[in-house]
């Protein structure tokens, strides 16, 4: 019999690693899709072709968006300084405006294409910075769109949406990767990362990482340029 297909949105990070690393040790064909929006730390796409070669996805595609260009985001912007964490409730500079509603999309297009009947995102609604595209809330609402957007919906066989990192804290989403056999080092979180993936180790993305691997009983593998 032929392996189910899912399509996984590999952003080159922690958790669309693990994502990926659960989709493959769930029996899936994984195909990868990262995509190039104008991103400042850049290294994360050869993250992402890194762990799609680990985890031998049977495709690894980059799309590049211009969305960069159409929105004000610390991560796209050069005016606008990626900030030091901060602990604040309030929604960041860091966020992209409908960046995940842009990436299922294609992924949902994709996915209908390659008849998959799977996406995996790695939104968490425990261990983030805030972002409104992260929560429970928007999960559900876009498995409802899938379901009316796509024929296969339309004809009673809907994409799913899988976000199975949407209740675990980073520290539990790094323990699940690291039992699946997940190389850390490959991965690229930090927002402010140099051409070699080295990580600043005080952004909102790096402090978050870092806790999570303490609190995981876990070394951290990441390079940081400032230490």
């Amino acid at each position: 019999m032929d392996k189910p297909k899912a399509v996984i949105l590999s952003s080159g990070g922690l958790d669309s690693a693990t994502c990926l690393a659960i989709a493959t040790a769930a029996g899936y064909d994984c195909y990868t899709l990262s995509f190039d929006y104008g991103q400042k730390h850049r290294a994360e796409l050869q993250a992402a072709q890194r762990l799609s070669v680990q985890f031998g996805a049977q495709e690894h595609q980059v799309v590049n968006l211009g969305i960069g260009q159409l929105v004000s985001s610390a991560l796209t912007t050069a005016a606008i300084a990626v900030p030091e964490h901060t602990g604040a409730h309030a929604i960041p500079v860091t966020y992209v405006p409908a960046r995940n509603t842009v990436f299922l999309a294609i992924a949902l297009g994709w996915a209908e294409v390659l008849k998959a009947q799977d996406i995996f995102i790695g939104v968490s609604s425990v261990d983030y910075s805030g972002y409104p595209d992260c929560r429970p809330e928007f999960v559900a609402a876009f498995q409802s769109l899938a379901d009316l957007a796509t024929k296969t919906g339309v004809e009673g066989n809907p994409i799913r949406i899988n976000a199975p990192l949407l209740y675990l804290s980073k520290a539990a989403t790094i323990q699940k990767g690291h039992a699946l056999g997940v190389d850390y080092s490959l991965t690229v979180s930090c927002y402010r990362a140099d051409d070699a993936g080295r990580a600043c180790g005080s952004c909102d993305s790096c402090t978050l990482r870092q806790q999570g691997f303490l609190e995981a009983g876990i070394d951290d593998p990441t390079l940081y340029y400032n230490h």
